[in-house]
């Protein structure tokens, strides 16, 4: 029952919804415009675009983001990480090709992702890649890392402690849960500080709370971890 009550609010993943902008809403903008949301219609080039940043500033979750619209519209995509240590080969079937973390990836990665994005632009399916250095500076293969380079490029920022402070208030106005100073500090001192990780933990809090029927403070979260 405790395990229960603990998966209850647990997120249902990256989406382009559950992404908080902040420094980066150039390339969110982008993203959603190719991929026709709000109302606009699709705009799907075949020119590749290329996401760069730290770890925690957002790439993998908008690459991930992308790949579940798309399977919303009914499309399918191939998706190559760096964990993929036998990739298969390119699917006419795709309606775009995803390769994230670039940096990190073997030479038999590199020969793969080389040979779906001669097949994606082939066929004028849009290539998207992200890593944690501009294409320039990444140590891939020079013709894999020259096609990462040719088409959009956005640099993607962690967002600052006042920013995360700001989504976490923002996120909890909207669920009508309110998170006293004291709750957000220790929040953000004692749990991961990655935005995807600190929303999962206030889904976490905000189910506890409704089922135990008390106020969020700090002893109710660490009552929470204790049952966990």
């Amino acid at each position: 029952m405790k395990q229960i009550a603990l998966d209850i609010g647990l997120s249902t993943g990256p989406t382009m919804q559950n992404f908080f902008p902040g420094p980066n809403r150039p390339a969110w903008e982008h993203l959603n415009l190719w991929l026709g949301r709000g109302g606009a219609q699709a705009a799907r080039s075949p020119v590749p675009t290329y996401l760069w940043g730290a770890s925690g500033s957002g790439k993998t979750h908008l690459l991930k983001a992308v790949r579940e619209a798309l399977r919303e519209q009914g499309a399918v995509v191939g998706w190559l990480d760096a964990g993929m240590q036998e990739p298969p080969a390119f699917s006419e079937a795709w309606a775009a090709v995803l390769l994230d973390d670039v940096h990190l990836f073997t030479a038999v990665q590199q020969q793969a992702a080389f040979n779906w994005f001669v097949h994606a632009q082939t066929l004028q399916r849009t290539v998207i890649g992200s890593g944690d250095q501009p294409p320039a500076g990444l140590r891939l293969r020079d013709d894999l890392r020259t096609r990462l380079g040719w088409g959009h490029v956005f640099a993607l920022a962690v967002l600052s402690e006042p920013e995360r402070r700001a989504v976490l208030r923002q996120a909890a106005d909207a669920r009508g849960v309110f998170l006293g100073d004291e709750v957000m500090d220790f929040m953000l001192t004692r749990f991961s500080r990655d935005l995807p990780s600190l929303m999962e933990l206030l889904d976490l809090i905000d189910a506890y709370a409704l089922q135990t029927k008390r106020a969020i403070t700090v002893p109710m979260i660490r009552a929470m971890m204790e049952e966990s």
